[in-house]
C-alpha cells in the first residue's frame, strides 16, 4: 500500500485553486473527497454523528483553504482536520456523558445475531469490532485497509512516524482476529468456517 491513490495530485490541484478562490473548483474538490471524509469518520465516531462531523470538517477546511500550500496531499490534509474533528467530539461527548441509557440499531442488531450469520450480519460485526478497537489502531486500520491511503499518508495524518502506523496496523489486524475467534462470537474463524 505504499502507492498515492491515483486521483490525489487532482485533488490537491483543486484544494489548492479552491484556496485561491475558485468556486467551480471547490465543489469539485468536496464532491472528490466527501465519501473518504464520511467513511472515515463513521468509523471514529457513532454513525449518527458522522454526518455533522463531515460538515464540520469541511467548515474548518474551508476556514483553511487560502493557506493550504499543498505540501502533502489534499486528501491527506483533510483527513487530518476530520481526525481532529473527531478527537473534539470524543472529548465533547466524555464531558457529557449520557444519562440514560439508550440503544441504538447497531446494539439492537448484534444483541439479536444468531449464532449463523449472513454476510450482512458478519459486516454489521466487523464495523463493531473496528469501532471498540483502541483509537489509534483504529485510526491507522480505517486510514490505511479501508480507506486505502498508503503508510507515509496515514503516518502524516496520525502525526506519528511510519513504523508506528505499521505496527498500529498490525496490532490491529491481530486484536479483530482474536475478537472474532473469542469464545461467544460465532462466526467463521481465522481457519475456516
Amino acid at each position: 500500500m505504499g502507492d498515492p491513490r491515483p486521483d490525489d495530485v487532482r485533488t490537491t490541484e483543486l484544494a489548492l485553486a479552491a484556496g485561491a478562490g475558485d468556486r467551480a473548483a471547490l465543489v469539485a474538490f468536496i464532491r472528490a473527497t466527501q465519501r473518504d471524509v464520511y467513511r472515515f469518520l463513521g468509523h471514529l465516531c457513532a454513525r449518527d454523528e458522522a454526518e455533522d462531523l463531515t460538515q464540520e470538517t469541511y467548515l474548518r477546511a474551508l476556514r483553511a483553504l487560502p493557506h493550504f500550500a499543498g505540501r502533502s496531499c489534499a486528501r491527506t490534509w483533510l483527513l487530518s482536520i476530520a481526525r481532529r474533528v473527531a478527537a473534539d467530539q470524543i472529548r465533547r461527548r466524555q464531558t457529557r456523558p449520557r444519562t440514560t441509557a439508550v440503544e441504538d440499531w447497531d446494539t439492537v442488531t448484534a444483541a439479536r445475531l444468531s449464532q449463523r450469520r449472513s454476510g450482512f450480519e458478519e459486516g454489521i460485526l466487523l464495523r463493531e469490532l473496528v469501532a471498540a478497537l483502541e483509537p489509534d489502531r483504529r485510526d491507522a486500520f480505517v486510514l490505511t485497509q479501508i480507506l486505502g491511503l498508503d503508510y507515509a499518508a496515514t503516518a502524516e495524518v496520525c502525526g506519528c512516524p511510519i513504523g508506528t502506523i505499521r505496527s498500529r496496523v498490525a496490532r490491529a489486524r491481530e486484536d479483530l482476529i482474536r475478537a472474532m475467534n473469542a469464545p461467544g462470537q460465532s462466526g467463521h474463524s481465522a481457519t475456516g468456517p
